[in-house]
């Protein structure tokens, strides 16, 4: 399949310039669409699409854009519809953890009289930080570029969800509570905007191995922690996920294979979600 219906079409990636959309942009720039990278650091978003532009002969356009600020994304609007004329996709790939907003237990053992560590000693501010990074991070974006999308009468937004949705992780309870209200939003999108011609789904990213990642799977000698061997453990694949396994589901969401679908969460965990344990 060479996707030939999306060649030439324009995509925005929120968050563009982070490592899951990074493989994303490579991707959906190899089919022959226009990307157009958001990102809160103007310049590297500009370093990314200019990558992009050099390798795949594509258009491509680096713009700064904060996804909690609506005048932000507006200005970001405006440029996009200047230097490409138009946008068909949207995906939000704006999102991401925080360690304030992490516990350090994974449970609170019975009769302790000390919380530090605890979900009692988590910083509201963090907390709301979080949350609304990957909340209001894909809302605004999809309120904001999505209106161009309607306004044509076609093309499809991409949310990126997470296994947190399906299966809270322990110790980040803002994120997890976050990307479950993006799942949720997912749906909900795509009831309000099924009769507009555009279509709105989601992937759930299962344990993909980033650079972040690495730092936590991995002690200084290189051998997976504890957490992450359980995690293993119960992804029936029994590995970590390349990026490159995001391209194949955002393809198909994004074309005309999909063109009766809307209003879906597709787990790409390796069976993750699947596994009860026994």
């Amino acid at each position: 399949m060479d996707f030939e219906d999306l060649k030439g079409k324009t995509v925005a990636i929120t968050g563009g310039a982070g490592v899951i959309a990074h493989g994303l942009g490579h991707g959906l720039a190899e089919v022959g669409m226009d990307i157009v990278i958001l990102d809160i650091d103007a310049e590297k978003a500009e370093t990314f699409a200019s990558e992009l532009q050099e390798q795949h002969g594509i258009k491509s356009a680096g713009i700064g854009c904060d996804v909690l600020d609506p005048d932000s994304i507006k200005q970001a609007r405006d440029s996009i519809v200047k230097t490409l004329g138009s946008l068909d996709f949207l995906i939000n790939g704006a999102g991401g953890n925080s360690p304030d907003a992490s516990t350090e237990l994974e449970q609170l053992e019975k009769d302790t009289e000390d919380f530090s560590g605890s979900f009692f000693d988590l910083p509201l501010d963090a907390f709301r930080k979080t949350l609304n990074l990957n909340l209001l991070g894909t809302v605004l974006p999809s309120q904001i570029l999505g209106q161009l999308l309607a306004k044509q009468g076609s093309g499809a937004i991409m949310n990126i969800s997470s296994m947190n949705a399906y299966r809270p992780l322990t110790k980040i309870p803002a994120y997890s509570a976050g990307k479950c209200a993006v799942s949720n939003f997912t749906e909900w999108l795509a009831v309000h905007l099924a009769q507009t011609g555009v279509r709105v789904n989601a992937i759930a990213p299962g344990f993909f191995l980033t650079e972040q990642l690495k730092f936590l799977a991995f002690d200084e000698k290189g051998e997976l922690t504890d957490r992450y061997r359980r995690v293993l453990q119960l992804t029936p694949m029994n590995r970590f996920g390349d990026q490159k396994e995001l391209i194949g589901p955002t393809l198909f969401l994004l074309s005309e294979l999909s063109a009766f679908i809307t209003g879906v969460i597709i787990p790409v965990d390796g069976g993750f979600n699947a596994y009860s344990g026994v």
